[in-house]
């Protein structure tokens, strides 16, 4: 049995420019609805096309990437969602959007949520998908097409449900992470 996380493609959304936090709040809403830019490399169609199973979260660059490879899903859940970026109220400070999602992105791993999902929820969201997973595993190979954050949690799911990993994921666009159930 074998589970496939891969990551969507490259969003049609730059990263550009420097913004106060609201103006982020804006842009991390525009890219929520952003589709996929790029075409996946041939590794990314070998390994997607293994699967028995298609998963993928509701979100558009997840959607349209199952789209650029040709596949269809068995289930679109919000469970495989990414975790939204916490903000901030604060209009004064205008950084460089790579450095907000850095710095917001940390806070929210040392436990600030603002109004977004804590770390435990999600966490806790990563464990359910996971389980999701592994019960669609007895189908067959399993592939999601989900997001980077997302992806890592739930691959520690796995591994802490003993799943074995031939291929761990990077943050990279259409990078794949591959379990397989121990043979125990």
């Amino acid at each position: 049995m074998t589970i496939i996380l891969m990551r969507h493609g490259k969003p049609d959304h730059q990263a550009s420019g420097r913004r106060s936090a609201q103006a982020l709040a804006d842009w991390c809403e525009a890219y929520d609805l952003a589709l996929v830019s790029d075409l996946p490399p041939e590794r990314s169609i070998h390994i997607a096309r293994q699967a028995a199973v298609v998963v993928c979260s509701p979100l558009p660059r997840a959607r349209s990437s199952l789209t650029r490879l040709g596949l269809h899903p068995h289930e679109i859940d919000g469970v495989f969602s990414e975790v939204a970026t916490p903000l901030l109220r604060s209009e004064g400070v205008q950084l460089p959007v790579s450095i907000w999602l850095t710095l917001l992105r940390l806070l929210w791993l040392c436990g600030y949520a603002g109004e977004t999902e804590s770390v435990q929820h999600a966490r806790r969201r990563a464990s359910q998908a996971a389980e999701k997973l592994i019960a669609y595993s007895q189908r067959g190979t399993v592939l999601l097409l989900g997001h980077g954050i997302m992806n890592k949690l739930i691959a520690r799911e796995l591994r802490k449900r003993d799943w074995q990993a031939e291929k761990h994921a990077s943050s990279r666009h259409w990078s794949s992470a591959i379990y397989h159930r121990p043979f125990i």
